[in-house]
């Protein structure tokens, strides 16, 4: 299905931050350190991400704690929870149609497996680090649709 002309689409896919290790998995929630790598990733991404952004969450506590560090509105996603699979996470962002920048936080495998997807057309493994972003956007060059990477940006880089 082609893009419309008129409505690029950014999707930014932000893993969750360092969590604590333990069951029941839904409960993790962050460290000290996964705190501050949230804090750090939300302030490089709140200096560049539109007002309009729509911001889809894993049900997860690490995913909503990490999003929480954005203060912006997001929307509790159950597609998104760390089962997912990476063609889940994509219908619910709408991808590519929905036009505008949809934000997912959540988790791997999936999200790597997502990016490997739309970057490469098969779906494999790629590690994105904890609080890691993947930016790609969505364009139509006369009649090819293109997956275009913006960044690949780990917390240590922020």
């Amino acid at each position: 299905m082609m893009a419309d002309l008129g409505k690029p689409m950014d999707l930014i896919l932000w893993r969750h931050a360092d969590a604590v290790d333990g069951i029941p998995d839904l409960q993790r929630e962050l460290t000290p350190k996964g705190f501050k790598q949230a804090e750090q990733m939300a302030a490089w991404l709140n200096a560049r991400i539109p007002d309009d952004v729509r911001i889809l969450v894993s049900p997860a506590l690490r995913a909503q704690q990490t999003a929480a560090a954005l203060n912006r509105p997001f929307t509790t996603d159950k597609a998104l929870s760390p089962e997912a699979n990476a063609m889940a996470l994509l219908l619910a962002a709408g991808w590519p149609d929905a036009g505008g920048t949809v934000m997912l936080i959540g988790h791997q495998p999936s999200f790597g497996r997502a990016t490997m997807l739309l970057l490469a057309g098969v779906e494999s493994d790629m590690s994105i680090k904890k609080s890691g972003v993947v930016w790609i956007s969505n364009r139509v060059r006369q009649t090819t649709q293109q997956n275009v990477i913006r960044v690949l940006m780990s917390p240590d880089m922020v």
